[in-house]
């Protein structure tokens, strides 16, 4: 079996190649789009066929090279269900086992409060961790939707219940190392040894990190697997912009989210907007929709970065506060909505028909 390590120094990055030389069936995990020639030349040089690219989370450091694989060599590719990114082949949950070569399995594990769709990654004698665990430390739980409860509980209830001797190879490391194992961060990580669960949660909430430098772009990028539009139009016309990301699927997915929110008419918006002194308006339009034209006073957060986003709005802090969100037709919106009443947001509501209605009916009055 080949085993590799690779790196990506912009962005301190690890990314996982594994290979079964006998079938030639390979898997990535966590690639960087930066290093697609790479990779493109080390499946080539060994003469394999790249079966998966997996993904621990939608990163927020760097875009994945997951979709343009995926354009190259019809590879699939798999993002945890929780993240948002329906461009992906595979939704993956739990308990899932990915097969490949002779006879190699790779066990999903849940590990969520970075992202709520995190997950690791355990194969033979070693556990992929992506931004959950790191090497004398653990990934931050202040953005995305994230939960240090939950990462605690992933850590010590699934990563440390694996045998001592599994290797720990994390999604990134910034003080030069590559591997430890499930005992040695067990016994003396920083950040978890000695810490009761509330200490751990006061911990993480305050560590007052700025942000990652590429988040804006990797967020909504990785949304869609990393591609940009020339890119999707390519998959598009190769019917390999996954299977749930396609216009009927995409069709189903809007009219889904539709039976699960509250979606109102510009008139019923209007009459919100007079009653509701504490609603918060919010576009999740791209930036250059939102310069062409929006509502007055409304907050501005593309759907790509929405729930990074919603944690800075001072407005938002109480769950219960009303929230009215609008785009363009009202698709982007009805999914924005189903994604904030799942991180606990109680009164969403979404305009129906979006900005263009909005505009022919009050900008024409």
């Amino acid at each position: 079996m080949f085993f590799r390590q690779l790196f990506d120094e912009d962005t301190w990055t690890f990314t996982y190649f594994l290979a079964d030389p006998v079938t030639q069936e390979a898997v990535i995990i966590d690639p960087v789009k930066e290093q697609i020639e790479n990779y493109l030349n080390l499946i080539n040089d060994m003469g394999v066929t790249l079966k998966y690219a997996l993904e621990t989370h939608v990163h927020a450091d760097h875009i994945t090279a997951g979709g343009l694989l995926r354009n190259h060599l019809g590879t699939q590719t798999g993002v945890g269900a929780a993240c948002g990114a329906e461009c992906a082949d595979i939704q993956i949950n739990s308990g899932d086992v990915f097969t490949f070569g002779e006879n190699e399995h790779i066990k999903v594990i849940a590990t969520p409060g970075h992202t709520p769709g995190s997950v690791s990654f355990y194969w033979r004698d070693r556990v992929f961790t992506g931004d959950s665990l790191f090497i004398g430390g653990c990934g931050r739980a202040d953005f995305q939707g994230g939960d240090a409860g939950a990462l605690y509980d992933g850590i010590t209830t699934q990563l440390f219940t694996l045998p001592d001797e599994t290797l720990v190879y994390p999604g990134h490391d910034y003080q030069g190392n590559e591997v430890s194992s499930i005992g040695q961060e067990r016994r003396y990580n920083p950040r978890l040894v000695g810490k009761s669960r509330a200490e751990f949660i006061d911990l993480m909430n305050n560590l007052n990190l700025p942000n990652p430098k590429y988040i804006d772009q990797a967020v909504p990028a990785n949304k869609v697997c990393g591609l940009d539009e020339s890119e999707r139009q390519d998959a598009i016309v190769k019917g390999q912009f996954g299977k749930t990301s396609s216009v009927a699927s995409t069709a189903t997915l809007v009219s889904e989210a539709r039976q699960q929110i509250r979606e109102i008419s510009v008139d019923q918006a209007l009459v919100e907007m007079q009653q509701l002194t504490n609603l918060v308006v919010i576009d999740v339009r791209e930036e250059h929709e939102f310069v062409s034209g929006h509502i007055d006073g409304v907050i501005h957060v593309p759907r790509g970065v929405l729930e990074f986003k919603l944690q800075n709005i001072n407005n938002l802090a109480d769950k219960m506060t009303p929230v009215l969100l609008y785009c363009g037709s009202g698709a982007r919106s009805a999914l924005a909505a189903v994604a904030m009443q799942r991180l606990g947001y109680s009164k969403v509501m979404s305009l129906s028909g979006g900005y263009k209605a909005w505009s022919a009916q009050i900008l024409q009055q």
